[in-house]
């Protein structure tokens, strides 16, 4: 099939590039012209385990191509995708100004039939916002399908190939059929394809990422009582997770989520419950409590050194909201940084993908290590703040001749107590006993 793929972000280009994989032509349309010449050239502008393979072998076999024309990829799709930004506005809000944009634009192009495809995650009644701009601008028949999309930055390769399942909103039987021809390939295996209506279609993706939210935030609350009334969250998680209606995913307590997807779809859900006279007051209380856990790391580092920072030097490990992602947006380590500079501290941070992105933000207000044993090299204290892979199983009296003090605040529950006790290290994690 022709597929044009509207937006090279991190869905955009996983997405065409997947949809390439199975064989299909598939263009990809971005407005940014230095960025559409790196990846003719082969050069991909992410991270994700996984995608430069793809990426490079649909690229050298002309299933995948880019360019900023988008009447040519108009032209040329049967199916095309919008997978563009929808950031929220200051009321929270999701803003649809870059979606609407497309769909005018690519209104003036149409000259014959087209599934539009909206792939960004939405608030519901995009469709029809979607519809209206074409029904005010074209005579052409087109159908506009919603298609949320489920990937986890880190496996978002592995996701799209073999989907838990695929979310179709649609009332058109043409644009059905064309849906379904296009992910056959991807749920071979039985995982179902789940047609519903446009708005219903919407609604699940903000629903699923809210409710993950909520679940971690519920963990993160159940840790800091443990901190309280000395329990043991690892022994709680597990305790619950074996109950097969709570499962044992997203249970493992730490300093909140971040992300792209996350924040402001739960932010999003939130304002569109209060825009139709709902007060979704979970939504509310979940957002709430993931902004104080966020810097609970900091404030465990305040409680040690009594308040007061100045002059203290400190190692970060991670930047990434997450392992295997150079994303930071929301990052907890970005509010971590922000607090402790604030308080008086310096820091120097290294991440195994982060620290770009990082430095194109923050410039020279931390310093960046070469690699996790340079960034302890003088540190009061080390503050673990991503659960990266490298820094499960360090070299612990490689670390010992570099930090000023034996002093982790542990932000993801990556150590072993009793060997940090064996160790003699001062260790401080989230809703388990203290090591001192």
């Amino acid at each position: 099939m022709k597929i044009a793929v509207i937006g090279t972000g991190y869905v955009g280009l996983v997405t065409g590039t997947c949809l390439a994989e199975t064989g299909n032509n598939v263009i990809c349309v971005d407005i940014d012209e230095a960025k559409v010449q790196k990846m003719q050239h082969g050069i991909i502008p992410i991270y994700e385990p996984g995608l430069d393979v793809l990426f490079h072998r649909n690229i050298a076999q002309q299933r995948l191509t880019f360019t900023t024309d988008l009447a040519i990829a108009v032209h040329e799709a049967q199916i095309i995708f919008m997978a563009l930004p929808t950031p929220p506005g200051g009321d929270g809000a999701a803003d649809l100004s870059y979606i609407l944009g497309a769909a005018k634009d690519i209104s003036k192009l149409v000259t014959e039939y087209k599934v539009i495809v909206n792939k960004s995650t939405v608030p519901v009644g995009t469709a029809d916002k979607v519809q209206a701009v074409f029904t005010a601008h074209t005579d052409v028949e087109i159908d506009v399908v919603s298609n949320p999309e489920f990937l986890r930055e880190g496996v978002a390769v592995e996701d799209f190939m073999k989907p838990d399942r695929v979310v179709i909103g649609t009332g058109s039987e043409k644009a059905k059929k064309l849906m379904s021809e296009l992910y056959a390939p991807y749920v071979r295996q039985g995982n179902p394809v789940l047609f519903m209506d446009e708005r219903s279609s919407e609604l699940t993706k903000y629903a699923a990422n809210s409710f993950l939210a909520t679940k971690i935030t519920f963990m993160n609350e159940i840790a800091n009582l443990c901190e309280i009334v000395g329990a043991d969250v690892d022994a709680v998680r597990k305790g619950i997770g074996s109950d097969d209606r709570i499962g044992k995913r997203f249970l493992f307590p730490g300093i909140g989520y971040g992300g792209s997807c996350f924040p402001k779809d739960v932010q999003a859900l939130a304002k569109s419950a209060d825009e139709h006279a709902y007060d979704f007051q979970i939504l509310k209380a979940v957002m709430d409590v993931n902004e104080r856990q966020k810097v609970v790391l900091v404030d465990k580092v305040l409680k040690y050194y009594k308040g007061d920072l100045k002059g203290k030097h400190f190692a970060l490990w991670g930047l990434a909201f997450k392992p295997e992602t150079d994303d930071i947006r929301e990052a907890p380590a970005l509010y971590i940084i922000d607090h402790l500079v604030k308080n008086g501290a310096t820091v120097t941070a290294f991440d195994p993908e982060g620290m770009k992105n990082v430095q194109a933000i923050l410039g020279d207000k931390i310093k960046f290590a070469k690699d996790q044993y340079d960034a302890l090299s003088g540190a009061d204290a080390l503050l673990i703040a991503t659960e990266w892979s490298v820094f499960r199983n360090p070299d612990f009296e490689r670390m010992e001749s570099s930090l000023t003090n034996k002093v982790i605040f542990d932000g993801r529950n990556l150590y072993d107590l009793q060997k940090m006790i064996d160790l003699g290290y001062y260790y401080n994690s989230i809703g388990r006993k203290l090591v001192d």
